[in-house]
């Protein structure tokens, strides 16, 4: 089943429409806004409750939820901070949003700040993303201007949207770590707790989301919790962008719905996999973070938080990267262990040595040039780093390498093999 053109969000997800204000109230934003804000703050918290919205981000924690730990009365300010520091390897949603559709984010900037009883919201965006971050202000500009947002607005919330630039750190997509930055310190992660809902930006109450979970806010509000309940699956409702790329015929952004089967997806939107399906040596299913899964796994895999997570990998982004049989698949986790090794804070012992040890491993394994046992070395010191580290940079560095042992050992211990050979061979 396909998600139907009805049930889109992102309904200019490729730009071919205006994306200022005159072509998003065509396609229905800013639409009873006002009506949806009298509602209050608890029917808000609630509606976002039941929908089962998980955020887009990648952990999938329920948003509803996580709203509703704001405190309801506190003498300081509360605040939203959007994350569109969007530098996960693979990923490319949000752009698409800031450049195509900002107003969906504007719009759903303000409902979810009023919900929590938040005046400011703060957006941060990513280092290389100018012509995206342009795009935004200049929405920004046209909803201040049709007072949408700012003091006495038309919809009786004051509300000021504020656009901050990063300067390409990927540390700055954790939550913490963007707070860090927003204030203007050293982008590195705070220790939890106190959790943001608790002492966030500036030690007030904040809640960090994703681009896309604001996004969507208002058309679940508008159209209903159950509308977008009733769209995929059980605890993994909703519509959700995927962002498909690698070896594939045709590259894409599209907005499918949740628990999706992979199959279908690359050969409905992306042109199948370069060289046919029998051509598919693994998959990476949310971004350079998450562990890889053989063509064998992805035959019946439908793409939801649910089913990715007990096949230990996890659904992330969902940017999907695609490796055909030409891959080599030691070289493609060394270059994401590489990436890993160059942002990591520095902060934390396990993360800041074990990043460069298993990249450096990993550089020798590509070659040959290792001992078998060294493998479950490899998979020993990923564990020590995994679940050791204040913020998860350690876990996505772990990650990917654990999944290339759990399914490409046999490919691993033959390149080692082949190797020793070659220099038995030269030594005669």
């Amino acid at each position: 089943m396909a998600l139907q053109d009805k049930d889109r969000i992102f309904k200019n997800v490729y730009g071919f429409q205006d994306w200022g204000l005159e072509g998003a109230r065509a396609r229905g934003a800013w639409d009873g806004t006002k009506a949806l804000i009298e509602k209050g703050q608890d029917w808000i918290i609630t509606e976002m409750k039941n929908s089962g919205l998980r955020g887009r981000g990648g952990a999938g924690f329920p948003t509803g939820l996580k709203w509703s730990f704001m405190p309801k009365s506190d003498p300081r300010p509360s605040y939203l901070v959007i994350n569109a520091d969007e530098s996960e390897p693979g990923s490319c949603k949000d752009r698409e949003i800031m450049r195509h559709d900002p107003h969906l984010l504007i719009e759903g900037a303000l409902l979810a700040s009023f919900a929590m009883r938040a005046h400011a919201c703060y957006t941060y965006v990513r280092g290389e993303f100018i012509r995206e971050r342009e795009q935004l202000q200049a929405a920004v500009d046209q909803a201040y201007a049709a007072k949408l947002i700012g003091k006495n607005n038309i919809h009786g919330w004051d509300f000021d949207f504020y656009i901050h630039h990063g300067a390409g750190a990927y540390i700055c997509g954790e939550e913490t770590a963007l707070l860090e930055s927003l204030e203007g310190k050293k982008g590195q992660p705070r220790l939890k707790p106190p959790f943001p809902a608790n002492a966030g930006l500036y030690g007030a109450p904040t809640t960090v989301n994703n681009v896309e979970s604001i996004a969507v806010v208002g058309d679940i509000l508008r159209r209903g919790a159950a509308w977008f309940a009733g769209i995929g699956k059980p605890n993994n409702t909703g519509t959700k962008l995927f962002q498909i790329s690698g070896h594939v015929e045709k590259p894409c952004v599209v907005e499918e719905e949740m628990g999706i089967p992979l199959r279908e997806l690359l050969e409905r939107h992306a042109g199948g996999v370069r060289g046919g399906w029998d051509n598919l040596l693994a998959v990476i299913p949310g971004g350079s973070s998450m562990p890889l899964l053989p063509a064998d796994i992805c035959q019946d895999l439908t793409l939801d938080f649910d089913t990715l997570s007990k096949l230990k990998s996890g659904m992330g982004t969902a940017a999907v990267i695609v490796m055909d049989k030409s891959t080599d698949v030691i070289a493609a986790i060394r270059r994401i262990a590489y990436f890993y090794k160059h942002e990591s804070c520095g902060q934390c012992t396990p993360c800041r040595e074990g990043c460069g040890w298993m990249w450096r491993v990993l550089q020798r394994m590509e070659r040959g040039d290792a001992e078998k046992r060294e493998i479950d070395l490899l998979f020993d010191v990923t564990k020590q780093v995994e679940g050791h580290t204040i913020c998860a940079l350690g876990d996505a560095a772990a990650w990917p390498v654990q999944g290339l042992i759990r399914h490409f050992r046999p490919v691993m211990e033959e390149r080692i093999e082949r190797h020793q050979a070659a220099l038995k061979q030269a030594a005669e």
